[in-house]
């Protein structure tokens, strides 16, 4: 069975135009990477896991912060690892700068015998639609669109 994941796609409003907020995996692979890496906080659901509650866990772990609702099922998306994504929207107005992500912990350099400590997210950030329909994995790319059509901005 393929992997489920579940995110919450965090928006607001800014000078008239909806912004979404987005992270940057953090660990070396991803160090250097910029357009096209971003997502949204998400993660696996555990075996039994409801997944909105998947999803609000997954984001706490991610931004160290709390996201309430209400929440907005926005769909599945098949991601091309084959990985599914649930994913919800909310309204939120989160500052990016005080984020605080959990640690994971992995052999670096490869094959090095040594263990090196990195955030799960080293940065988050918000974007326009526009903006974020570059920066986002190419999977969750239809998520902003389908958040358009849902606030009316398509």
């Amino acid at each position: 069975m393929a992997k489920r994941s579940a995110g919450l796609l965090i928006h607001r409003r800014s000078g008239g135009d909806i912004q979404v907020l987005l992270v940057h995996p953090g660990g070396p692979f991803w160090a250097k990477k910029d357009d096209g890496a971003w997502s949204i906080p998400k993660g696996l659901v555990d075996e039994g896991e409801d997944q909105l509650a998947a999803a609000r866990r997954e984001t706490e772990e991610e931004l160290g912060v709390k996201v309430e609702g209400p929440f907005s099922r926005l769909g599945d998306y098949r991601q091309p690892g084959g990985k599914t994504v649930t994913a919800w929207s909310v309204e939120a107005d989160i500052d990016v700068a005080a984020i605080r992500s959990n640690i994971f912990t992995m052999e670096w350099p490869p094959r090095s015998g040594r263990m090196k400590e990195f955030p799960e997210v080293d940065r988050a950030g918000w974007f326009t639609l526009a903006e974020a329909e570059v920066k986002m994995l190419a999977g969750q790319r239809p998520m902003v669109v389908d958040l358009a059509e849902r606030l009316g901005a398509a």
